[in-house]
């Protein structure tokens, strides 16, 4: 059975979509006990690793072209070459591409054997994508997505003008429209100095309410030091932001559900055990 393939898109970039994304996949990982794929599929920006602290990675997407062009890359494969630690649990990691100046190279096709390895591969994939349009990894992971996630901030100039150019105008060439995603709101202090909130960024740009995700301003240090992994391995309070997003998306999945009705007591045990820890 295939998994499913969960992609977030930022509204413009440079404003927290890989955070947003990698921090609910480790969170459903750490909360559903399955495993979770994450794929950095911003062709021109991939910063995964770095947040990681992973300064050379053994295997990047662009290190996979050559099977991804023949169409031989498979789930075993795939699991083989993605990232993982202790510290990140069920959650496996692939880096992403590190040649910047051949982004556009990638085919439709290329992307297509990438997402149909990874569904057999793992029980969700979460991918993280450009906020931009152009290009193969962005139309083909949107097109495919079982569930699609905009995030953006309360910043006029983050949601207005990009998304209606790029989610509303390219996304509707591929029959996608605004309401098939669901817009997960980062906030700042931007509601102190006039920004925006979900219901007024809803209306402007046609997208569904999904989550709102408030975040310490430490995590910034974790990322500039690469100790993501340990910062979220902590369990602490300030790691549980992203079950905001995490929750939602359990429940969509119906894993929440699976778990309440499962006839082992000691894993009903340890959910609680988590989620209270959460």
């Amino acid at each position: 059975m295939n998994g499913k393939l969960a992609v977030f898109a930022g509204s413009t970039p440079n404003i927290g979509t890989t955070l947003a994304a990698f921090g609910s996949a480790y969170r459903i990982a750490a909360r559903s006990g399955r495993k979770i794929g994450f794929l950095c599929l911003n062709l021109k920006s991939a910063k995964t690793h770095l947040y990681l602290g992973v300064d050379k990675p053994q295997v990047t997407l662009d290190g996979l072209r050559p099977e991804l062009r023949a169409g031989t890359l498979t789930a075993d494969k795939l699991r083989q070459y993605a990232f993982g630690s202790p510290r990140l649990g069920g959650l496996h990691v692939l880096f992403g591409n590190m040649a910047r100046e051949q982004a556009e190279y990638y085919e439709p096709q290329d992307m297509e054997t990438l997402l149909a390895a990874s569904r057999q591969a793992f029980d969700l994939t979460v991918a993280d994508v450009s906020a931009y349009w152009d290009n193969a990894a962005t139309v083909c992971a949107m097109k495919e997505a079982d569930h699609r996630y905009l995030v953006t901030t309360g910043s006029l100039s983050h949601f207005q003008e990009d998304v209606r150019r790029w989610t509303g105008q390219v996304g509707a060439m591929f029959g996608l429209s605004p309401e098939s995603f669901g817009l997960v709101l980062l906030q700042g202090n931007q509601r102190s100095t006039g920004g925006f909130g979900m219901k007024e960024i809803r209306k402007e740009t046609g997208c569904s309410s999904f989550a709102e995700l408030k975040l310490a301003e430490s995590i910034h240090l974790q990322l500039d030091s690469g100790r993501l992994d340990e910062w979220l391995a902590s369990q602490g309070k300030e790691t549980s932001a992203f079950d905001s997003v995490a929750g939602p998306l359990l429940h969509r999945l119906n894993w929440q559900e699976r778990l309440q009705r499962t006839d082992r007591p000691w894993l009903r045990r340890l959910m609680r055990h988590r989620e209270r820890k959460g």
